[in-house]
């Protein structure tokens, strides 16, 4: 079965990117989001480069590419859900494109309260990851063996980072 066609837009967006930037094909700073750099110079791939990065090459940056495949593809391909934009992908793009605002918007208002990098593709998975888990609230979910509801996996999740003591603002942010 393929890929759903913004999940497949996505997940490959965010590979190429993560790949460029780590093989220094461009500096990292040129993805990030910067309003400036967008206003004064007309960087406009700003607007999505930060929600295509998965970071440095590690253990975490592949689970999170494993998160846009597998969250993506699920939200995408789910149920028969229509909240105003046609159902499946329609309904997913504008999903997506709400939740892209929200992050833009709130990171701005947030301002220096919240130590949080301009980078959105975990706090992106996160969204679509909660957004999914409040649809589809009986669903079975595991992480690691372990069953839970689906309503429970954005949680789970923000609880193992928290152990792990790996950063959560982003979890928070994109659940928020």
């Amino acid at each position: 079965m393929s890929l759903p066609i913004v999940t497949r837009c996505w997940f490959g967006g965010t590979l190429l990117t993560t790949c460029a930037a780590n093989f220094n094909m461009f500096s990292v700073y040129k993805i990030i989001w910067s309003f400036e750099s967008i206003k004064d110079n007309f960087e406009i791939w700003r607007v999505l480069t930060p929600f295509m990065y998965a970071g440095p090459f590690s253990i975490n940056s592949l689970f999170l590419m494993y998160m846009v495949y597998q969250f993506s593809k699920q939200y995408e391909s789910g149920g028969p859900y229509n909240t105003g934009a046609g159902g499946g992908t329609a309904d997913y793009v504008f999903m997506m494109m709400l939740g892209i605002l929200l992050l833009l918007v709130s990171f701005v208002l947030l301002g220096g309260m919240v130590p949080l990098p301009p980078i959105f593709t975990q706090n992106l998975v996160f969204y679509v990851l909660y957004i999914w888990s409040k649809r589809n609230p009986t669903n079975a979910a595991n992480i690691w063996g372990f069953q839970m509801k689906a309503y429970q996996l954005p949680f789970a999740y923000l609880a193992i980072n928290v152990l792990m003591g790996n950063p959560y603002w982003g979890l928070i942010h994109g659940m928020a």
